[in-house]
């Protein structure tokens, strides 16, 4: 199919050319648009629920970037990301990090020392927000989870894990865990294996109880991380909401992500 539609462009193109000749604006600031493929991914058929409680993958592929805002003691902090690129930005009071498609950059703005990883960071926040929809990734493997049972809910489980070599830590799990009756996402269990590059059997969970729709899509509004025991979650820590939120269906330009001359590659 791809060949076939390849020989009637170029055909298409061969008779424009004849009839006169057109010169294409270009424009090197804005990212290559991602078309739709002729045959649609498959999924299976919970995860497949799941993504349609929360208005179909269909929709949320139509999209081509996020922002949203999270506050901390330290400011705000404003994540942008071109979806399909993954390019991203992070615009925080002392500091600016971002990636652009290649290298993580960081810029201090003073001479306060950034606290954390850099390539841990720039896109931790932004896989919470874009849950379920960021668990439709290339490289993912489905499987079956034992369910949560939770103040008398029992939720079933979908676990995620990756084939090697995808993303910076490919040994890393999910569990989502959604509502019998709505498919509706709830919580969220993860392991993180970034600095040991090793399989963890140490559970984190975050409760997904408050959500909005933007774009006919239905993403994070606010998260709530919980105490853990025994790997299981016992009882409320904190809550994180995301507030500004914003989707558009046009892709960023690239400039959006470029690192500045004051910025330093991150090794």
């Amino acid at each position: 199919m791809k060949h076939l539609l390849y020989t009637l462009c170029i055909a298409l193109l061969v008779v424009s050319c004849k009839n006169e000749t057109q010169s294409t604006p270009k424009d090197s600031l804005m990212p290559k648009e991602v078309t739709k493929t002729v045959a649609t991914k498959t999924y299976p058929e919970n995860i497949t629920k799941v993504f349609d409680a929360h208005g179909g993958i269909d929709n949320w592929n139509a999209l081509q970037a996020l922002e949203f805002t999270i506050t901390k003691p330290t400011g705000k902090e404003v994540t942008t990301v071109n979806l399909k690129t993954r390019q991203s930005v992070i615009t925080m009071p002392n500091h600016t990090l971002g990636f652009d498609g290649n290298n993580v950059w960081l810029n201090s703005k003073n001479e306060e020392a950034y606290k954390g990883n850099p390539k841990f960071y720039y896109n931790l926040m932004f896989y919470f927000n874009a849950m379920p929809f960021v668990l439709a990734d290339n490289g993912i493997n489905y499987g079956e989870a034992k369910p949560l049972v939770f103040e008398g809910v029992t939720y079933p489980g979908i676990r995620i894990s990756y084939d090697n070599g995808i993303g910076s830590s490919s040994d890393d799990e999910y569990i989502v865990y959604y509502n019998p009756e709505t498919f509706k996402m709830e919580w969220l269990a993860y392991t993180v294996t970034f600095n040991t590059k090793a399989k963890s059997e140490k559970w984190s969970f975050i409760k997904y109880g408050k959500w909005q729709t933007i774009e006919g899509v239905v993403i994070p509004d606010t998260l709530t991380w919980y105490v853990v025991e025994d790997n299981l979650p016992v009882k409320k820590r904190n809550d994180l909401p995301f507030t500004d939120v914003k989707l558009f269906k046009t892709a960023l330009p690239v400039s959006t992500f470029a690192k500045p001359e004051t910025a330093e590659v991150v090794e």
